[in-house]
């Protein structure tokens, strides 16, 4: 794990070479049921190491207007905007999640996460935390196996989950997600957490 450098050239040389086993095509179902029953349209909405992002594409057509796309490769970037040219540049943050500076209601989590060395995974919740106004909440999905040691994805366990965000977050739903496309059934958790 030391000597894998998970920085902007590991993931665009993933993109150029079509290596994006995680991209699916389109928003996962349990993130777009989560979003089809949110009703307040000027929630500000971040997606870190958002991909392709297709959340943040159905969010933008479904009327929410203060959506962010984070991720540390261009590439990704470029191709939302190529899917929606209206997509607002100023919202396509071309960064390290890490050296955010900003504040949001939501941050929706879908293959982040388990993108990210283990190793920092406290540091993800503080960073998280920090991003989160009063009252905001981290919504999304945590794979719930043990996936690779050596290179992305990262997988843990709920056991593992809760230890690490309780301190930060009341967690108030983390369990297998109903709903997960038939290839991840029974190995995602839908987790529903409000900022302590």
């Amino acid at each position: 794990m030391a000597n894998l450098k998970l920085d902007e050239s590991f993931w665009s040389e993933k993109y150029l070479d079509g290596h994006t086993g995680w991209d699916i095509g389109y928003v996962s179902t349990p993130l777009k049921e989560y979003i089809d029953q949110l009703t307040d349209k000027e929630l500000k909405i971040l997606i870190p190491g958002g991909g392709n992002s297709y959340e943040a594409e159905y969010l933008f057509e479904n009327g929410f207007k203060n959506v962010s796309v984070i991720d540390i490769s261009t590439i990704p970037l470029e191709n939302l905007l190529k899917r929606v040219p209206s997509f607002p540049k100023k919202n396509l943050l071309h960064l390290d999640y890490f050296e955010l500076e900003e504040t949001y209601d939501l941050i929706i989590e879908q293959t982040f996460f388990c993108a990210l060395n283990p190793e920092i995974r406290k540091e993800y919740v503080q960073k998280t935390h920090q991003l989160l106004k009063p009252n905001g909440k981290l919504v999304g999905l945590l794979f719930n196996i043990p996936l690779n040691n050596d290179t992305p994805p990262f997988g843990g366990n709920e056991l593992e989950y809760r230890s690490l965000f309780e301190e930060k977050f009341i967690i108030d739903i983390m369990e297998t997600a109903y709903n997960s496309i038939p290839q991840r059934t029974g190995n995602e958790l839908f987790v529903y957490m409000r900022k302590r």
